[in-house]
C-alpha cells in the first residue's frame, strides 16, 4: 500500500534498490547529495547532479525536464553515507519561470524497481523559493528510511548546497546551472502534445535480467510536456501571416488504425506503419518516429544500466574477496574472481539477449515505417520525391538527418523538428572531434557544410506551399558558389547570393526591418499597417562562412535576428567555424546556443530529451548520381512562378 506522505513524515523503506520519480509542471533540475551521519556532505564528489550524473548507487539525469526517475542503490552506495538528499531546482535559462510559485506542485514518488509505488509527496505550500530538498533517503538503526522534506530556498541552488555544508556552493551552482543550459542547447527539442486517450502502440518491454542481480532501473527522464503552441498571428495585406501550425487539438485525435493481425504465441507482432494517434496518416506517422526514438533511447539505456550493474557487482566481489585472508589460501581467490567474472558475464549477456530482442523489433518496425513517410519526413533516396507536387499546407515537421547509437548502428532514427522552425541551424564547419571529421580536409569540410544547407534548404522549400517560404543567401566572399548552384540555377532565390560588406549589410538590414515592422504591427494589433511591399512568407537567411565580411554593426544584427527573428517568422541557417569566431569571445555564446547545432559528417553531438544519450548524427545526403534535387527544385520554382500545386 502506497503511503502518501506529507512534510516531515517518514515512511520504512521494504527494499534498497529504488526509483524515485520526479513530475513537475516545468522543466526542472535534479541531483542528490550523499550526506553522512550529521548529515553534512563531505564533498562535491558526493553529488550527483547533471554535470555529473553518476555516483556509486545513485544516478540523476543529465539535463533539466519536467519528469525525472532517479536510479538508487542504497546497498552499494560509499560507505559513510546516511543520508540521501534529491534537490530540485529551476533552470536558470531565459524565458522559465522564476520561482516555484509559479508552477505547478512537484510530485516525488519512491517506487520498486517493478514501478510498484512505496510513498509519494506532493510539495505544496512552495512560493518565491527557486530549489527544493524533496526528500531524504536516511538510516536509522540499520534500517533505510524516506521522509518528506519540502524545505525550499529562496537562494536557489547555491543556498541549498551550502545549508548542507558544500564549501564553495555558489561556484558548484554555477556549474550546475551551465551543465544544464549546455545539456537544454544540444538536446533535440520535445515531440508535441500526445493526448491522454490514445499513444503509439508499444510492444510488452523484454524482462530485466530476474533474481537478485536485477539491475537498477536507469535514470531515464520521460519527455518533458510540450510547450502551448503559439497562437496566430492578425492577417496582413496579401495573405495571413500565421506563424504556428494550423492544428485542431480541441477534441480527441482519432485511435491508430487496426493493427496487424495478431502474432503466433511466442513470436513479436508485426509492425506497421501509423500505430499512433492523429488527425492524419502524416500525424500518425510524425508520433510513431518519435515513439520509435524514445523506445531505442530507454532500451539502450536499460542496456547500458544492466551492464554497469554487472561491472558494479563484479568490482564488489572481487573487492571483498581480495579483502578476505582466507582468499590466500590455496587457490580459493582464484576460484572467487573467476565465479564474479563468470556472473557478471552472464549478467551482460543476459542484458544483450533483451537489448537485440528490442532492437530487431524496432529495425522490423523501421522497415515498414520508412516507405511509408510523406516527403517531408522522408529520405533524399525515397521513391515519394519522384512524383513530388508542391503542397496545399505547412506539414507538422521536417527531416533534418538521421539518429543512431553505437548499440544499433543499423537502425537509424528520421530526426524531424517541427514546423514553423522554433529554432534555427548551425552547420560546424570546423573540425570536430568526430572521427569522420578527423579524416575530412578543412576545405571538404566547408564545402560539405554548404552542400547540407542547400539540402535543407532546399527541403524547407519543397515542403511549404508556393511562395509562403523565402530563402535569403549572405556569402560574402563568393566561396560557396559551387554548393549554392542548385538554388541559383533553379531560380528559388529572390535574388542572388549576397556578397561583399555592401550585400551583407543590404540583406541584414532587409530582414531586420521586417523584423521590426511585424512585432510593432502585433503590439499594436495593427497588423492591417504593415506595407504592402512586406513579404508574409517565412524566411530563412543562409550565412555562409561566418564570420568573414561582417563587421560589428553586422554580427549585432545578426544577433538579434537570432533572438527575435523566430518569432515573427524570420530563421537563421548559420555555416560556420565556432573556432574562426572565438574573436568576439562570448558575446556570441547565446547566439551559439540559440541554434541547433548538426554537423556535415558524422557527429555525436546530439542528445535526446528523455535520457541524454549521445546520439550521432548523420546529415542529409542525396543519392550518387541522383538528379531528385534539380528535378525538386524545379518544380518549387515553376509553382512559385504559376502559384499553381
Amino acid at each position: 500500500m502506497t503511503a502518501e506522505l506529507v512534510r516531515g513524515q517518514n515512511h520504512t523503506l521494504p527494499q534498497t534498490r529504488l526509483e524515485i520519480r520526479i513530475s513537475a509542471g516545468t522543466p526542472v533540475v535534479a541531483g542528490a547529495t550523499l550526506g553522512d551521519e550529521h548529515g553534512r556532505v563531505p564533498g562535491i564528489e558526493w553529488i550527483a547532479h547533471p554535470g555529473s550524473p553518476q555516483l556509486h548507487g545513485l544516478e540523476v539525469s543529465r539535463q533539466a525536464a519536467a519528469g525525472h526517475r532517479l536510479a538508487v542503490d542504497l546497498d552499494a552506495l560509499p560507505e559513510g553515507v546516511h543520508r540521501v538528499t534529491v534537490l530540485l531546482a529551476l533552470p536558470v535559462a531565459a524565458g522559465g519561470p522564476a520561482t516555484f510559485g509559479a508552477v505547478a506542485s512537484p510530485f516525488v514518488a519512491v517506487t520498486g524497481l517493478d514501478g510498484d509505488e512505496i510513498a509519494t509527496f506532493t510539495l505544496t505550500g512552495l512560493d518565491s523559493e527557486s530549489a527544493v530538498a524533496a526528500l531524504e533517503l536516511y538510516r536509522r538503526q540499520g534500517a533505510w528510511k524516506v521522509r518528506a522534506v519540502g524545505q525550499g530556498y529562496a537562494g536557489g541552488l547555491a543556498d541549498m548546497l551550502a545549508d548542507q555544508g558544500v564549501d564553495r556552493a555558489a561556484e558548484l551552482a554555477g556549474t550546475i546551472q551551465e551543465a544544464v543550459a549546455r545539456g537544454l542547447a544540444r538536446s533535440v527539442a520535445p515531440p508535441p502534445p500526445r493526448t491522454p486517450e490514445g499513444d503509439r502502440v508499444r510492444h510488452a518491454p523484454a524482462p530485466a535480467p530476474g533474481g537478485d542481480a536485477q539491475p537498477p532501473a536507469p535514470a531515464v527522464p520521460p519527455a518533458a510536456p510540450p510547450q502551448p503552441e503559439p497562437l496566430a498571428e492578425p492577417a496582413a495585406p496579401g495573405g495571413p501571416i500565421n506563424y504556428a501550425h494550423p492544428r485542431r487539438q480541441s477534441t480527441a485525435p482519432p485511435p491508430p488504425p487496426p493493427a496487424a493481425p495478431p502474432a503466433e504465441p511466442g513470436r513479436p507482432a508485426q509492425p506497421v506503419a501509423g500505430d499512433a494517434t492523429g488527425w492524419s496518416m502524416d500525424e500518425r506517422l510524425y508520433n510513431q518516429v518519435w515513439g520509435m526514438f524514445e523506445d531505442l533511447s530507454r532500451t539502450v539505456a536499460a542496456y547500458r544500466s544492466a551492464v554497469d550493474f554487472a561491472e558494479s557487482r563484479m568490482d564488489q566481489e572481487l573487492e571483498r574477496t581480495l579483502s578476505d585472508p582466507r582468499s590466500r589460501i590455496g587457490n580459493t581467490g582464484d576460484l572467487a574472481r573467476q565465479e564474479a567474472r563468470a556472473k557478471r558475464d552472464e549478467l551482460t549477456a543476459r542484458a544483450r539477449e533483451s537489448l537485440d530482442r528490442d532492437l530487431a523489433q524496432l529495425a522490423a518496425e523501421s522497415a515498414v515505417v520508412e516507405p511509408a513517410l510523406p516527403a517531408p519526413y522522408a529520405g533524399w533516396d525515397n521513391p515519394v520525391w519522384h512524383g513530388y507536387r508542391a503542397p496545399m499546407e505547412i506539414p507538422m515537421a521536417l527531416r533534418i538527418g538521421d539518429l543512431h547509437l553505437p548499440e544499433s548502428a543499423d537502425v537509424r532514427i528520421p530526426l524531424l523538428v517541427r514546423l514553423p522552425l522554433e529554432r534555427g541551424m548551425w552547420i560546424d564547419s570546423g573540425r570536430t572531434a568526430s572521427q569522420a571529421a578527423a579524416l575530412t580536409g578543412t576545405d571538404e569540410l566547408r564545402r560539405l557544410a554548404m552542400e547540407a544547407a542547400v539540402l535543407h534548404a532546399a527541403r524547407l522549400l519543397a515542403v511549404y506551399p508556393p511562395n509562403e517560404f523565402t530563402v535569403h543567401v549572405i556569402d560574402p566572399a563568393g566561396s560557396a558558389a559551387g554548393p549554392l548552384a542548385p538554388l541559383v540555377r533553379s531560380g528559388v532565390l529572390p535574388s542572388p547570393p549576397a556578397s561583399g560588406a555592401q550585400g551583407v549589410s543590404a540583406v541584414l538590414a532587409h530582414l531586420t526591418r521586417r523584423v521590426d515592422l511585424v512585432q510593432m504591427a502585433i503590439r499594436a494589433g495593427a497588423a492591417d499597417s504593415l506595407p504592402p511591399d512586406l513579404d508574409p512568407a517565412e524566411q530563412l537567411l543562409i550565412v555562409n562562412d561566418f564570420p568573414h565580411g561582417f563587421d560589428d554593426r553586422a554580427v549585432t544584427q545578426l544577433r538579434y535576428l537570432a533572438d527575435e527573428g523566430p518569432s515573427v517568422g524570420v530563421h537563421l541557417m548559420m555555416v560556420a567555424d565556432r573556432e574562426e569566431a572565438s574573436e568576439y569571445g562570448p558575446v556570441l555564446d547565446p547566439l551559439w546556443r540559440s541554434l541547433l547545432r548538426v554537423t556535415p559528417v558524422a557527429d555525436d553531438h546530439l542528445a535526446d530529451p528523455w535520457v541524454g544519450h549521445a546520439w550521432t548524427y548523420e546529415p542529409p545526403r542525396t543519392p550518387p548520381g541522383s538528379a531528385v534535387l534539380d528535378d525538386v527544385l524545379a518544380r518549387v520554382a515553376e509553382a512559385r512562378r504559376t502559384g499553381h500545386r
